[in-house]
């Protein structure tokens, strides 16, 4: 195996951060071709039939403890299933142009459809099943009714649920549906190549160009990011024209009401909660980005700000790269600054290969935690360049891992936490890292510079996610009425971006095509405002944390723990928040615009 130090002198214009770690696997399996690979592939698809010979039909006479029996073997069943997904998936976004590592995820794919199409019958009837049914199965066995906030969740798909020949096709066609635009997206923006003062570049490498000091190197990075995405803007407005339209027409024959329903179902969260948010959002936007990047133009000496210094470093701040090391110790002892049992949770991360942090040729783009399967553990990935907000991507990610590893403990099926919560534990790893560095800094221009910071990264998760949740509410509006040509997505781009980064910001040619490389739009429609939710929890969380810090240690990890198996109501409820309040949001906006207040008086 190459030194990933020479990966990363090759994609980060030769610097070095120190001995960056990479992804060991073999916790899943050895290789692609490893006999416990094979054999679970086989085990998988023999168990499937199987089940479907031993349950299809039967479910509703099935007592008790038959019907805890039978969620345990398809639990099992699942848990197989993902391990192999998940050593597939990793090797694919490690190189995603190796076209062995493509065509074995595709493979692997394949073989678990096919072989799981014996299993959709579960879904389709278990949603059958009468309410009274059930309720007696939940109250004669404990066990079973401990799964009952997952199997919920399963039926509030039931009035949207289709023919079971429908479902099967459904199921059987999802390989060459959004699964394959999904590959298409992901091997076309990592094949994409930009260069700027005779340097090429991966998307990765020219857009962390956008923080540099050198406004003139930051400019030709966005020009360049422009031609290049507006070059390929055909490609990925026939990727989103394509999904949409899939989506339109499953929601269509499911009955849905809004192309954002079944994102608000699998999150488990209120259609009127997560407007409250977008309102509360959007109303905050002169208080909270337009009066930031007014200010931020003052300090950079400008009338307007462009695109090339939205994320610009202040004029006081140090140019420096951060290594490895000093990355780890940072967001590690902010950990066990607040309790040591994170830092204990975070520590094998970083000794058993669990992250792999270098930029490579041909690796997937940003950052993610992903849980593989509940008896394994997660993997994080990064794209490690060094600068201050690298160290903080590491801490939202390595609170994915924390929270991924407590919820565990749960089981396969109630270990995934709704996408709405998902974000609590990484936005507020980043919020503790951020408050030691705060705590630690040696003089006014520091938390400046470190306020500022924190800022910008809260308007990206807040704002900027928010202006995303809303250009794809219209996106897909808009394709219900017909074909989308890329100007017209510029177009609604557009209308957002200006809206929510306002006056102080004057764009440029070409940055209509920006939306061509938000990986999100792709593959979870409405993820995004997840992360606005999870910010705004964090802020009013911690601003909990700082009123009554007594036991706030044990609840907050109780909470981590529970993973799936509660709703947002009962997770918050020990700390005194509710979620559905609309002015829960306001707490939590409240804190941006405190820092913001904090940097106008330092002027």
């Amino acid at each position: 195996m190459r030194d990933p130090r020479t990966f990363d002198a090759d994609a980060s214009g030769g610097q070095s951060f120190g001995d960056l770690p990479e992804w060991d696997l073999s916790d899943l399996y050895t290789a692609p071709d490893a006999p416990q690979l094979k054999a679970d592939l086989d085990w998988f698809e023999a168990e499937a039939k199987a089940y479907a010979a031993d349950y299809e039909g039967k479910l509703d006479t099935l007592d008790a403890d038959g019907m805890l029996r039978a969620i345990q073997r398809h639990e099992r069943l699942d848990q197989v299933a993902g391990r192999i997904m998940s050593y597939a998936g990793l090797r694919y976004y490690q190189e995603t142009t190796n076209g062995e590592r493509a065509k074995f995820i595709s493979d692997m794919q394949d073989r678990l459809t096919n072989a799981s199409t014996a299993l959709v019958f579960f879904n389709l009837e278990f949603n059958r099943l009468e309410d009274a049914f059930l309720d007696g199965l939940y109250e004669a066995n404990a066990d079973l009714a401990r799964y009952r906030p997952t199997l919920d969740r399963l039926r509030a798909m039931k009035p949207h649920q289709l023919s079971d020949e429908m479902e099967r096709f459904l199921h059987d066609a999802s390989v060459v549906g959004a699964s394959a635009w999904n590959k298409l997206f992901d091997e076309t923006m990592a094949a994409l190549e930009f260069t700027v003062r005779d340097e090429t570049y991966g998307i990765e490498g020219v857009a962390n160009l956008l923080s540099e000091q050198d406004r003139s190197l930051r400019e030709d990075a966005a020009r360049e990011m422009a031609r290049v995405l507006s070059a390929n803007v055909r490609t990925f407005a026939r990727i989103h024209n394509t999904l949409a339209k899939e989506k339109e027409i499953e929601d269509r024959w499911r009955k849905l009401p809004t192309p954002q329903s079944a994102r608000h179902l699998a999150n488990h969260v209120e259609p009127e909660v997560v407007q409250a948010l977008r309102d509360a959002v959007v109303a905050a936007y002169p208080r909270l980005s337009h009066r930031y990047y007014a200010l931020k133009a003052k300090w950079l000496g400008l009338d307007k700000l462009r695109p090339w210094d939205r994320n610009a470093p202040l004029p006081m701040e140090e140019d420096r790269r951060i290594q490895w090391d000093e990355a780890v110790e940072t967001v590690t002892t902010a950990y066990a600054g607040f309790d040591p049992r994170m830092a204990e949770l975070a520590e094998p991360f970083f000794t058993k290969g669990w992250i792999d942090a270098p930029v490579k040729p041909g690796k997937a783009p940003g950052a993610f935690a992903h849980p593989t399967v509940t008896d394994a553990h997660p993997y994080v990935m990064l794209n490690y360049l060094g600068k201050p907000r690298d160290v903080m991507t590491l801490a939202h990610e390595l609170g994915h891992g924390v929270h991924q590893v407590l919820a565990a403990e749960q089981g396969e099926w109630l270990s995934s936490t709704p996408l709405t919560l998902a974000e609590t534990a990484s936005v507020f790893g980043e919020m503790l890292t951020f408050r030691a560095l705060l705590k630690a800094a040696p003089d006014q221009n520091a938390r400046k510079v470190l306020l500022a910071g924190k800022v910008e990264d809260m308007i990206n998760t807040v704002v900027r996610q928010i202006a995303f949740y809303d250009f794809e509410c219209k996106l897909h509006a808009a394709r219900r009425e017909g074909e989308l040509t890329p100007d017209d997505i510029g177009a609604l781009w557009m209308s957002v971006q200006a809206e929510s980064l306002g006056p102080a910001v004057e764009f440029m040619e070409g940055f209509e095509s920006f939306w061509g490389y938000i990986p999100h739009f792709v593959h979870s429609p409405f993820y995004v405002y997840a992360y606005a939710f999870g910010d705004s929890l964090v802020n009013a969380l911690y601003a909990a944390y700082e009123e009554t810090p007594e036991g706030f240690q044990d609840k907050y990890l109780d909470m981590l723990r529970a993973g799936g198996s509660k709703h947002h109501k009962d997770l918050l409820a020990p700390f005194g928040l509710d979620a559905s309040d609309p002015a829960f949001w306001d707490k939590g906006l409240g804190m941006i615009e405190g820092f913001i207040d904090e940097l106008e008086a330092m002027d």
